[in-house]
């Protein structure tokens, strides 16, 4: 059940500061991440970070020096495979052109298959490679996990292995993120005791919508804790809703790509 928000500018005005903004389409060029640069600046403040494939990054990163913008690419994505060369070579892309972040699909399907342990090995591979240069945001694919007994531990699975966030969807399945399994999620960082971030992607188009999470974050991990930091949405429609909120009713549709 969805829940009561009171100030819907405000859900909107704390959302705003939390969204990755995403451009994952096949056909992306380099128009498509300069327009998608161009709104993370938006008229009510800037997004938290700009999610691209790592062939965008360093475009990105120069379109975006001094705004406080991330810049987050994807690794494995969006398949989820089981190529670890590959995984590595995406995130040092990533890391070598001067990404902040690198949004790693864990290899799902071979933790459902119970080989837990190479999906941790890919995880911990990865955020060396990271070092301390960029934030490793592991991807469950949780619409793929199924029950939420599953998601947790996946949960724990990618915490243990190193992830400073761990996140929902690709948005590429048919399921994407629901508040079922961000719970689960939730759940698991609290027990696990570690300052692991949380991230909700796919099909979040409003800001209606926005606020079930951060109510579910608020009342699972106390009203402090969802800042840009540690908690984030990935998705771009959502941008439209949150600006309509706060008055701003003038940019144009965007094309949900994540």
């Amino acid at each position: 059940m969805a829940e009561d928000h009171s100030d819907i500018k405000a859900v909107a005005a704390r959302a705003l500061g939390l969204l990755d903004l995403t451009s994952l389409n096949d056909d992306d060029d380099e128009a498509a991440v300069d327009a998608l640069c161009e709104r993370a600046r938006s008229p009510h403040g800037p997004v938290a970070a700009v999610c691209v494939w790592p062939r965008f990054v360093a475009q990105a990163a120069k379109r975006l020096h001094g705004s406080g913008i991330k810049v987050a690419a994807v690794a494995n994505f969006p398949a989820g495979g089981d190529d670890l060369a590959l995984a590595l070579s995406d995130t040092r892309e990533i890391i070598a052109a001067g990404g902040d972040e690198v949004d790693l699909v864990m290899p799902y399907r071979r933790w459902l298959k119970g080989d837990r342990d190479f999906a941790k090995e890919m995880i911990a591979s990865c955020k060396r490679a990271c070092g301390d240069k960029a934030r490793l945001k592991v991807i469950l694919e949780t619409g793929s996990l199924g029950d939420s007994a599953k998601i947790y531990d996946a949960s724990c699975d990618a915490i243990a292995a190193g992830a400073d966030m761990i996140k929902t969807s690709t948005g590429k399945t048919a399921v994407s993120a629901t508040l079922e399994a961000a719970e689960a999620m939730l759940c698991a960082i609290k027990d696990t005791g570690r300052d692991v971030g949380f991230k909700a992607a796919g099909g979040i188009r409003d800001t209606a919508a926005a606020g079930d999470y951060l109510a579910l974050a608020d009342r699972i991990m106390g009203a402090d804790w969802a800042d840009p930091w540690r908690f984030r949405f990935g998705a771009s429609g959502v941008l439209n809703d949150l600006l309509a909120v706060l008055g701003d009713g003038s940019r144009p549709a965007a094309t949900e790509s994540y």
